[in-house]
Formats: structure tokens, sequence, C-alpha cells
């Protein structure tokens, strides 16, 4: 970014990121808020829904000698900024908001890729028929979905899910 513009990570309050993009954008500033698109099931209806890449955080481009970045911390949906030693926000690299941005499909949204666990490693299903089952990692059967083992009825079951339905455990 030029101008002496950088990065900072804006930490928002439960659920606002949305409010706090929009009122920081009123108030002038480039804010960037990555999101991306997930599937949920639940009660036989499926609906694609769109969640922030980071519940809570969204960034926001300041030039610390210019721009009364103080206000920040006072914009509805804002509970403040990310600080270093003292309270001056801390800069996050361009590289960082480079590599998510290159993730971006043409929809604007970050392409989620399957999980990068090792064969074995302990997963917790997030959603779907089998929440809050603890399984093991198998591998990723393919773009969308992971392959897990998964204790039902006494026995291990594979079951293909969903790559955003698992988180390590």
């Amino acid at each position: 970014m030029s101008d002496g513009k950088r990065w900072y990570v804006v930490v928002t309050q439960p659920h606002g990121e949305a409010r706090a993009e929009e009122n920081l954008r009123r108030q002038g500033f480039s804010v960037y808020l990555p999101r991306y698109r997930r599937t949920r099931r639940h009660a036989r209806k499926t609906e694609t829904v769109t969640r922030p890449l980071f519940p809570r955080y969204l960034f926001v481009a300041l030039d610390l000698a210019r721009d009364r970045w103080r206000v920040v911390q006072s914009t509805f949906g804002v509970q403040g900024l990310i600080t270093a030693a003292g309270d001056k926000p801390r800069e996050v690299p361009s590289t960082v908001l480079d590599a998510i941005r290159e993730r971006e499909g043409e929809d604007g949204f970050v392409q989620m890729c399957a999980p990068a666990l090792p064969k074995g490693a302990k997963i917790r299903v997030l959603d779907g028929i089998f929440v809050d089952s603890i399984g093991v990692f198998e591998c990723v059967a393919d773009r969308q979905r992971v392959a897990v083992l998964l204790q039902l009825l006494g026995r291990e079951v594979m079951a293909l899910l969903p790559s955003e339905s698992i988180e390590a455990a």
C-alpha cells in the first residue's frame, strides 16, 4: 500500500464485523474484511452462508502520522485495535493480506481448501449429523470433502464430510 498507509488489525464486538466495517467505511477508512462461503446443514435444510474468515477481526489501512486513527477505537462495532508496546497499533505485513487475497475467487470470497492435517490426526466435527463427534483424519477425498473415521455403534466407520466441517481436536 502506498502513500504511507499500512494495515492494522481491528478487534470487533462479537458478531460485529459487518457493523464495524460499515461504520469505518462511512468515516473514510479503507477496510478489508475477508469472508468465505460455507454450506450449512440443519434440520434437513442446506443453505450457503457467508462468514468472516477471522471472526471478530478485520483490517484497516491507516497512516499513523496523518490519520486520526484513535477514532477507530470509538467506532460502533469496534472493540479496539491490536497494539504493540505502548498504545500504537501493531502493523500487519502486507504480505499477509496479499496471501489472503490470492485465495479469493472471482466472487470476492476466500476459497477454503481441505485442512492440512496429517493422517491419523484427531478431529472434531463442527456441524451436520455428526456434530461434536471426535474422529481420526484419513485423507482428502476431493476439493470439498475429507475422509474421516468415526466411532459409530461400537465400530469405526469411514465418513466423507465437507472439509469446512472439521477442525483439529
